[in-house]
């Protein structure tokens, strides 16, 4: 296949971060507020640990989605119709409350004239969801950089997630279940493209 590759410029960086020792305090002083001791044997790594995983669950801020749908391919041989990757898992949290939120994103787009490689769109999902989000907001998202990066003939995405500040807090109710969808192009104009979406992500 021939390659495009596009250079897009990179977000700035919040030059404000906090230091990694910032951070721990940060984590003692919670732990206080929680009524524990972060003296205590079990609870002395814990402020780097619990900074380190930061790092790690909310990495999305250092990645920019263009930069990874920036290769596309063209050679294609005709192909126009419907690509759809489903069932992509993601762990993300909830911005109002950060605890987190986890279920599985389906994503399909029409070409028109160029692909982009499978693996592209799970990564495009991870980087959105490894950031303090609403569903609706990271929905959106994932549909448009795809939408404004590849120019395909439409995009679909349907995500369902489970949202663990409704299971554990608040309501309480374990097991309900949020679906978002966004539609654009074709997938938005044509009622049988989007039906076709639909029950193609249902025929499990």
């Amino acid at each position: 296949m021939d390659a495009i590759v596009k250079n897009f410029p990179q977000n700035s960086r919040d030059s404000n971060r906090p230091s990694q020792k910032e951070a721990e305090d940060a984590v003692r002083t919670l732990l206080r507020w929680a009524g524990e001791d972060p003296a205590r044997e079990g609870l002395l790594d814990t402020p780097s640990r619990v900074a380190k995983a930061y790092r790690e669950l909310f990495a999305g801020y250092d990645m920019d989605a263009e930069d990874v749908l920036g290769r596309t391919f063209e050679e294609v041989a005709g192909y126009d119709d419907m690509v759809l990757v489903k069932d992509i898992p993601f762990f993300s949290h909830c911005e109002h409350h950060m605890v987190p939120i986890i279920g599985k994103a389906h994503v399909a787009y029409m070409p028109d004239g160029k692909v982009l490689g499978l693996s592209k769109i799970a990564r495009v999902v991870e980087i959105f969801g490894r950031r303090l989000q609403t569903q609706e907001t990271m929905t959106a998202q994932i549909a448009k950089s795809i939408d404004e990066t590849l120019r395909p003939r439409g995009v679909a995405v349907m995500i369902e997630a489970e949202h663990m500040c409704m299971a554990m807090r608040g309501v309480q109710k374990q097991g309900s279940t949020t679906l978002t969808t966004t539609f654009t192009g074709t997938f938005k104009s044509e009622p049988a493209d989007q039906a076709r979406f639909m029950s193609m992500v249902r025929g499990r």
